[in-house]
């Protein structure tokens, strides 16, 4: 039995009117040992220190004992932990300063605490590219877009190292699909910061948009895995009837969250049309395990029937 049918593409409401609201935050710094040696491999956990939040990542110092963090809500505090072997761990509670403002750290570990001087963090009087930046803020919360790219715009010919100004045009331009502007704002923040996945998935989009294939799949690889693009992938496969290439798609979408039940239910429909009825089975009585009463539970049901 084939059902002929066309898969709607799930949206990913990724930008929203409040995307670029200064919410966000930046955390840089780096690592030494008592001498001012830079530490490389010490282990850094960020967690929230909020109750009604639940967040939690760790990093690395590099080799020069620097290290970056990107927080999407900055309007919380934070508690970093440090820690190498073989010296004392340094643990600080923080609400850092709001995009584009800098946070700026130096760390010392061998058992002493941090004097005053480096705890603090390095302000950042506001410049016009500050300005302008936040003027392009306050145009794309009220809705005015192009007013803000182009003040967004404006900001980072003042200020070519404001990383915020290019990862804000790289977001904005995609949503506006200028996809040639999301190639060189998001390649420019890049340069600025190489350690940015979501970026790396706008330009794998971006260069996808323009068709170089070679250039998508490269970002690609150094983007986060995301489900819903991954599912997104596989429909359009579905319904230009690649099932074999859908296979992939959703196999990897269901790798990255294994609870997703759509992904359970199209990859059992695709299994049942390439012949493979006990894969077929698995994926659809998952799907009906997440979704008893989801939208397709019905036509899940009737497969079963035919793959038993």
């Amino acid at each position: 039995m084939r059902k002929s049918m066309m898969i709607a593409i799930i949206v990913c409401a990724a930008f929203t009117a409040q995307m670029f609201a200064v919410g966000e935050a930046r955390i840089s710094g780096k690592v030494l040992d008592p001498n001012d040696n830079p530490l490389e491999d010490v282990s850094i956990t960020v967690e929230s220190a909020t109750a009604a939040k639940n967040f939690k990542t760790t990093g690395k110092s590099k080799k020069d004992g620097s290290f970056a963090f990107f927080l999407i809500d900055g309007t919380i505090e934070y508690k970093f932990t440090y820690e190498k072997e073989g010296f004392g761990p340094y643990q600080e509670t923080m609400k850092l300063k709001l995009v584009p403002e800098k946070n700026e750290r130096t760390i010392r570990l061998g058992g002493q605490q941090m004097t005053s001087a480096t705890a603090e963090a390095v302000p950042v009087a506001a410049d016009p590219a500050t300005i302008a930046y936040n003027e392009g803020v306050a145009l794309w919360n009220s809705g005015d877009e192009p007013g803000a790219i182009a003040k967004i715009e404006e900001a980072v010919k003042l200020n070519d190292a404001l990383t915020a100004g290019h990862i804000a045009l790289a977001k904005m331009n995609s949503k506006a699909k200028n996809w040639d502007k999301v190639i060189v704002a998001g390649n420019k923040a890049l340069e600025v910061d190489s350690d940015q996945p979501e970026i790396a998935a706008l330009l794998a989009d971006a260069y996808d948009k323009k068709g170089d294939k070679a250039k998508a799949a490269e970002f690609r690889k150094k983007a986060p895995a995301n489900p819903s693009a991954l599912f997104n992938e596989a429909a359009r496969s579905i319904n230009a009837g690649k099932d074999s290439e859908a296979e992939g798609y959703l196999k990897q979408a269901l790798a990255a969250d294994e609870n997703f039940a759509q992904a359970h239910y199209e990859l059992g429909m695709v299994y049942a049309r390439l012949g493979k009825n006990a894969d077929a089975k698995s994926h659809l009585e998952a799907y009906l395990k997440l979704e008893p009463s989801g939208k397709d539970a019905p036509t899940a049901k009737e497969m079963l029937t035919y793959v038993q």
